[in-house]
């Protein structure tokens, strides 16, 4: 195992060994890698460890410099293991390049099929075993990672020591269609609070979509930029910042050419790493899988819901006056044309949103007579989890506590500091 030195922390990094299949324990075997950190001072110590389960699906964990943010307050007491989940970061990777060793889109299928939480919370016990000696450690799940640390407390609690979630109770039993039906009012009251925070924004957003409705831009990478895409910019919006964010790619789009206006290399480049899965192709391809259970399709919900909001839909906004609606982290059909680093597994997406025989995620009786202590952090009309959901699942895990506030966004446990952390080890300890 390589040590190495950042400020404040010593990392070490970790690679395990488990089952693709853990059902067949003894067949092919996958590479998790774990990033673990220590307080510079602390690394000879005996200390519990705490897990950090990263959002997405698909995001390998985050790459910190020395102690950032929460970071700074875990290693204070906790040894931290940032794990890469299966198929991510430097784990053994599932993209477009290594998907097709799999075979045709339906063995591709079948391969994403274990990608889900119930498989990364068996790939969290196998390493806690081996790492902790089989003691408990503390779990700190981070929205998606916040669902696997819900399905942790269903199917293995023993292994849990505390629970810590943050912008990530999920329903447990919604249906996909549930989940965007409540999110496109979210949605557009981020919009609508974008638009008066930056009212030029209104004026510029419809002019760079009447652009594209004319002239589809090939974005470096190859990426191709039409309204639907434009829009789906918005995913910033659910960040403590990213209203600011947006309205700075908007400000500077267009430049004066020879041929006329067209959008500027500039504004091209910076707005290809917002839009482009090529670092996290499993976000797109199993966004909808993550809710997906009892027995029905998802059907490619986000964009069937859609239709029932009609002020999302570019052509209706252009022939009229309205603002321009951007979307959330929304996944579309025409996701899987536009970004090259999708158009290979749109086959396999199709089938995936036609699956039915889905398990369940979540055990509502077994988190009724819960004995893990549990905190949450909800966020007040989260962009990317819907509220009502989370307080429904908090009153129905046994002795949860949490901390409801609308002083961060989803990302609340970075743009803290360390005061989300520090709230949720309060809240799980009684001692607030």
């Amino acid at each position: 195992m390589a040590s190495y030195r950042q400020p404040g922390v010593v990392l070490t990094d970790h690679r395990f060994t488990v089952p693709l299949d853990h059902g067949d324990p003894d067949g092919e075997q996958i590479e998790l890698y774990g990033r673990e950190v220590t307080g510079a001072g602390r690394t000879g110590d005996d200390l519990p460890w705490l897990l950090y389960l990263e959002g997405g699906p698909g995001n390998a964990a985050r790459r910190f410099t020395g102690a950032q943010a929460w970071l700074a307050r875990a290693v204070e007491e906790y040894r931290v293991l940032l794990l890469d989940q299966r198929g991510t970061g430097r784990s053994t990777p599932l993209n477009r390049q290594t998907l097709p060793l799999r075979g045709g889109p339906r063995q591709q299928v079948a391969h994403l099929a274990r990608f889900r939480a119930d498989s990364i919370v068996r790939d969290c016990e196998t390493i806690r075993r081996r790492l902790t000696g089989g003691a408990p450690w503390t779990v700190l799940g981070q929205s998606f990672g916040g669902f696997c640390t819900t399905h942790y407390l269903s199917t293995a609690p023993e292994g849990l020591h505390t629970a810590l979630i943050t912008g990530g109770l999920p329903a447990l039993d919604a249906h996909a269609d549930d989940v965007y039906r409540a999110a496109y009012p979210r949605i557009r009251r981020k919009v609508e609070a974008h638009y008066a925070r930056y009212p030029q924004d209104v004026e510029r957003a419809r002019r760079i979509a009447a652009h594209l409705a004319d002239r589809p831009t090939v974005l470096p990478g190859g990426y191709t930029l039409t309204p639907e895409a434009f829009q789906s910019l918005g995913i910033l919006l659910g960040g403590q910042d990213g209203s600011h964010q947006l309205h700075y790619l908007l400000e500077n789009a267009f430049v004066r050419t020879a041929a006329g206006q067209e959008l500027s290399d500039a504004f091209q480049e910076a707005v290809r790493p917002v839009l482009s899965f090529a670092a996290n192709p499993l976000y797109a391809v199993l966004h909808e899988a993550i809710y997906a259970q009892g027995g029905r399709p998802t059907g490619w919900s986000a964009e069937r819901v859609r239709a029932e909001f009609p002020e999302f839909d570019a052509a209706t906004t252009l022939a009229g006056e309205s603002p321009l609606m951007f979307t959330g982290e929304t996944i579309h059909p025409w996701h899987f044309e536009a970004d090259p680093a999708l158009r290979p597994l749109r086959e396999a997406a199709e089938l995936l949103a036609a699956r039915a025989d889905w398990p369940a995620l979540y055990d509502p009786a077994r988190l009724a007579v819960n004995e893990v202590p549990v905190a949450a952090a909800v966020y007040h009309d989260d962009m990317y989890v819907d509220t009502a959901d989370s307080l429904r699942t908090a009153r129905a895990v046994r002795g949860l506590r949490t901390w409801v506030t609308d002083e961060y966004e989803h990302d609340g446990v970075r743009a803290s500091g360390t005061r989300v952390l520090d709230r949720l080890l309060a809240l799980a300890r009684d001692e607030v």
